[in-house]
């Protein structure tokens, strides 16, 4: 049978690889901090200031890091809220940055902003005028049902005569309400391009993008065009 040889270096590198594994592992640096105001110092993380700030000092005394506390469960949930309002604060700062450049590369001056007013509110206002037109027209056509209505005073009405006067009145019920709210939508659609025309204003004198504050819902985002109640025939 062949004996098994073993070299001499072979049998000299796991000799260092035992008195290696045997020796103690650097330190990564000193601990510090104090407790009931004494200084305390330790070559690991001290169970005493867990909740405090610990100091980890390189060899020299020169502080390496700042060893944060550790938080409670309360202190956690109170630093992931702080952390989350951070983030959408910056969110909604630089969604206000896009918001004011995208102003201004739509609108470089008051001129194509005021055209872009009127475009807004061309189709609404057409809208308001065949409404009207037609609330006239109601009118008009329920004059002859009343002038009718006086024949039979102390009577009951025809029940042709009582249902055309009912259609007639809820029609023209039905347009003054959407006349009312086609005049509401006019204003509104006017106080946004107005509140937008005070910031672009300011843009354009220099103020930086971002620095004044939310912006409201554009005009843009509540075109003319929007659908609208029907009109009754």
């Amino acid at each position: 049978m062949r004996a098994s040889i073993v070299s001499v270096p072979a049998v000299a590198a796991c000799a260092l690889l035992a008195l290696g594994s045997a020796l103690p592992v650097q330190a990564q640096g000193i601990y510090t901090c104090e407790v009931n105001g004494r200084r305390v110092t330790s070559d690991r993380p001290i169970p005493e200031c867990v909740h405090r700030e610990q100091r980890l000092l390189n060899s020299d005394g020169s502080v390496k890091r700042i060893v944060p506390p550790t938080l409670t469960a309360d202190e956690r949930a109170a630093q992931e809220a702080r952390d989350a309002k951070e983030a959408l604060e910056r969110a909604n700062r630089r969604e206000a940055i896009r918001r004011d450049r995208n102003l201004l590369m739509r609108f470089p001056d008051q001129a194509a902003h005021d055209r872009a007013r009127e475009s807004a509110l061309e189709d609404l206002r057409k809208s308001l005028q065949i409404s009207e037109s037609r609330l006239e027209r109601l009118q008009k056509e329920r004059k002859p049902l009343m002038d009718e209505t006086e024949f039979y005073v102390g009577k009951p009405l025809p029940l042709n005569l009582k249902r055309q006067i009912e259609g007639n009145e809820a029609a023209a019920e039905a347009q003054r309400a959407l006349v009312t709210n086609q005049q509401a939508e006019l204003v509104r659609i006017n106080a946004l391009y107005d509140a937008e025309l005070e910031r672009l204003r300011q843009l354009w004198a220099g103020a930086l993008p971002g620095s004044l504050g939310p912006l409201p819902m554009t005009p843009s985002a509540v075109p003319a065009s929007a659908p609208r109640p029907r009109s009754p025939a």
